[in-house]
């Protein structure tokens, strides 16, 4: 992909600018990796729609600015309320009129999100494509392209879960749904449950045992530490009865990663099945549910998926399956009964359960068909060289990692914040000033640690160059010891590094 050097004046249209740099639409297709047809939409509209802004800024190398992007669109296109005359004063309702003393006092125009760069704990930002595919017209949940589509999508999640469980589709609701999906069907009141927990998720998944009335015994390790498997071997000695062992991959909360492999495979070995928290390791550090026999897993669409919050995907064992349909009490959650929702997402005749988020559903398809194009290997391996570049010029600020290195998650990176500097001042620093936001630490970790998420969309180097300049500037203003451009060069080592070892590798492959 070239970008020419000139382009036409910055008065003129964004999408002459946009075609004038990249020589003709089809080459902007090409770049955006879009349809031609979209292009010359655009042409014909005169604009850019303003969901694109970042995109456009990014891929012109910021020769066309994501203002001027959101500029044009609003004035091609200004939001206006149809329902009342143009010269009626806005919300204005007589006195007299009964349904005055429930109107808004303030008034309420449409909303617009400010553009922000996204490297916290989650959401991510979404990619263009993405965006586009969710704004496409609604259609019938039972609708029959609607139901060929859901199966699509259930192929691509079984690419990224690498799994060919049949029941593997995504649910209605955040990762916490798919959370309590796990344990309200795989936990009867009274079962023996082993609870890792080692961070915030870990604590939730104890939580939901309690609820569902099963018995736990919890195995506890220091926050920023993995699950020690010999606990969970211990653990399992003296509780023979132990039906299930739940245990969280990628720590949210603290940016470690535990071994899942190795932890299944101690739980099979004294007969109980696992559930696994994979909320922020899908796409973004292998997990493989075939490969290590995972009985359940669970993960979220707003990590290293890049989509709209509010869908789960899961996927479960035949074993699983199997375990919940010979279960003799009543599954404690209608809504999340299994048996129920295979009718919809089963393999057989769709039958209505729920109203499904067909637009978020479609937005799913868009972003595991955009892994499934980049290849799940080169997005984990993604993932992992820009962690590399963010951690070298992390630490070339004096920044100290709160995990060891070789339990360091890629995609989310704790870092502890030095003494005498106000952290949540930082946060709010780099958001008003830079739009860049970052997470804060939880529990006993609160006011002590930066979290910078690397996952998706947002795991970029454009994002990892932004994030160390930005910081780099707000600590220096702060009276940290810290020598602006440092950071930035230690990262630019980082990947000549890795780039010179690319090479080194595919000349020897050769």
């Amino acid at each position: 992909m070239t970008v020419r050097p000139a382009a036409p004046a910055d008065d003129a249209a964004c999408v002459a600018r946009l075609v004038a740099l990249f020589g003709s639409q089809a080459e902007v297709a090409r770049a955006f990796q879009l349809d031609r047809a979209v292009v010359n939409h655009w042409v014909k509209a005169g604009y850019i729609p303003a969901r694109w802004a970042s995109e456009v800024e990014r891929v012109t190398q910021g020769r066309i600015p994501a203002a001027d992007i959101v500029s044009e669109a609003s004035a091609k296109k200004p939001v206006r309320v149809k329902s009342r005359p143009d010269d009626a004063p806005f919300g204005i309702v007589p006195e007299s009129n009964p349904m005055s003393s429930y109107a808004p006092s303030k008034r309420i125009q449409s909303f617009h999100p400010p553009q922000r760069t996204l490297m916290g704990p989650g959401p991510t930002e979404i990619h263009p494509r993405v965006l586009t595919t969710m704004s496409q017209p609604a259609i019938g949940y039972l609708d029959p392209v609607f139901v060929e589509m859901m199966e699509e999508l259930k192929s691509l999640l079984r690419y990224v879960y690498q799994t060919k469980n049949p029941l593997t589709f995504p649910l209605s609701g955040p990762g916490s749904v798919g959370m309590e999906f796990c344990f309200v069907n795989m936990v009867a009141p009274g079962d023996k449950v082993i609870v890792c927990v080692n961070g915030v998720f870990g604590g939730r998944m104890l939580e939901n045992v309690v609820r569902m009335g099963g018995v736990p015994v919890v195995v506890e390790d220091a926050w920023g530490e993995p699950v020690d498997p010999q606990k969970v071997e211990d653990a399992l000695k003296k509780n023979k009865d132990a039906k299930v062992v739940a245990f969280v991959q990628a720590e949210t909360s603290t940016g470690c990663a535990s071994d899942a492999q190795q932890l299944t495979e101690i739980a099979h070995r004294h007969g109980a099945m696992v559930i696994v928290d994979a909320v922020t390791s899908l796409a973004g550090t292998p997990v493989k549910v075939d490969e290590w026999e995972i009985d359940a897993i669970y993960s979220a669409s707003q990590k290293c998926l890049s989509c709209t919050p509010g869908l789960s995907p899961v996927s479960f064992s035949e074993r699983v399956v199997e375990r919940v349909k010979k279960r003799k009490d009543k599954i404690h959650s209608w809504f999340m009964d299994m048996n129920l929702l295979l009718g919809y997402w089963g393999e057989t005749t769709r039958t209505y359960h729920h109203t499904a988020p067909t637009n978020s559903l479609l937005g799913l398809h868009e972003a595991l068909l955009l892994i499934r194009e980049e290849g799940l290997e080169n997005s984990w391996a993604r993932h992992q060289r820009h962690h590399v570049a963010l951690k070298a010029g992390l630490e070339a600020m004096g920044l100290n990692f709160l995990v060891k290195e070789e339990h360091q998650l890629p995609q989310m990176n704790a870092v502890r914040c030095p003494e005498g500097i106000d952290e949540a001042q930082v946060r709010s620093t780099l958001l008003a000033e830079f739009g860049l936001e970052i997470g804060a630490g939880l529990g006993p970790l609160k006011g002590k640690i930066w979290r910078f998420g690397l996952m998706g969309y947002s795991c970029r180097p454009d994002n990892v160059m932004l994030c160390l300049s930005a910081l780099g500037s707000v600590l220096d203003d702060m009276g940290y010891p810290v020598h602006v451009g440092d950071a930035e060069a230690a990262a630019h080592a980082a990947y000549a590094q890795m780039h010179a070892s690319d090479a080194r590798r595919k000349k020897r492959a050769a």
